[in-house]
């Protein structure tokens, strides 16, 4: 009974040499393999060596773009544009029972011969129906139009971005400019963009140097069919129309080198204004 004790216990020493030798040679190959440590360390060199030569290369586009570029620049090739002004536009705020509303001839009738105001006066629509034919003409869609100015009959000034999406429904602009005019600016949905603003005046601080500026009114004595008179103008030069927003009345020229009669009959302002925007299609042949 005891000789296969000493059987059992050979094979375990056996056992252990083999295990022996297996770790030997498993720390060898740990010695002649590099660990994982270095391994990262080195994939981490590389990343970052990587990573140095994309930040170099963003550097240097960064600085391309915040030197002189290489390309002639934007203002050197840029087409001369146009820009509205909307003068006298109704656009009054009152208390109306318990609430702030812009004044119109519609629902502010009765109040507004109580206050001994003409109802008549009170056409806040015609600045709506004047800007969307502004916004509306291809003259806006080809990146042509600089911007958009209007002044109250109050003297507030403000200005409308070329690419705002004015409300379609006059209930819904009215509600838009009530805000304009109490919180003075309305900035786009999710950006930092004001879309309109209310500026400073004078107006003439904020249009291009060099710039023709033309006024109209339908008691002018100068009657011109607009496309002949655009097409005498300079086609490197801005041009700023001065367009009446009132139902009644005539615009301030101060500041206007020429005033223009463009039709021999009483026009609307959205009717004047697309008369302007066809004949500059005409003129940048812009269809």
């Amino acid at each position: 009974m005891v000789r296969p004790y000493t059987m059992k216990g050979r094979k375990r020493k056996k056992n252990k040499e083999k295990y022996n030798r297996e770790e030997e040679e498993e720390e060898e190959q740990v010695e002649e393999e590099p660990s994982n440590e270095t391994g990262k360390r080195a994939k981490l060199d590389n990343i970052s060596e990587i990573d140095d030569k994309e930040g170099e290369a963003e550097e240097a586009v960064v600085h391309e773009m915040e030197g002189i570029p290489i390309a002639p620049s934007e203002q050197n090739t840029k087409k001369p544009g146009v820009i509205f002004i909307l003068e006298k536009a109704s656009l009054e705020v009152a208390k109306v029972g318990k609430s702030y509303q812009i004044l119109n001839s519609d629902d502010h009738a009765n109040f507004l011969k109580r206050n001994n105001k003409n109802p008549a006066d009170y056409r806040p629509d015609i600045v709506h129906q004047a800007l969307l034919s502004i916004l509306d003409s291809p003259i806006t869609k080809a990146g042509r139009l600089g911007a958009i100015y209007v002044r109250t009959d109050k003297g507030v000034l403000f200005e409308v971005k070329p690419h705002v999406r004015l409300p379609r429904t006059y209930k819904r602009f009215a509600g838009i400019m009530l805000q304009l005019l109490q919180k003075l600016s309305i900035t786009a949905v999710g950006k930092r963009e004001k879309l309109l603003r209310v500026i400073k005046n004078p107006i003439t601080q904020y249009l291009p140097v060099n710039c023709r500026k033309i006024g109209f009114s339908y008691s002018s004595e100068k009657l011109v069919k607009m496309r002949n008179y655009v097409a005498t103008v300079s086609n490197e030069a801005d041009l700023v129309f001065v367009v009446g927003a009132m139902a009644h009345g005539k615009i301030d020229s101060d500041y206007t080198e020429d005033l223009l009669a463009i039709s021999g009959y009483p026009m609307s302002a959205a009717r004047c204004i697309a008369r302007i925007c066809e004949a500059l299609e005409d003129k940048w042949d812009i269809l």
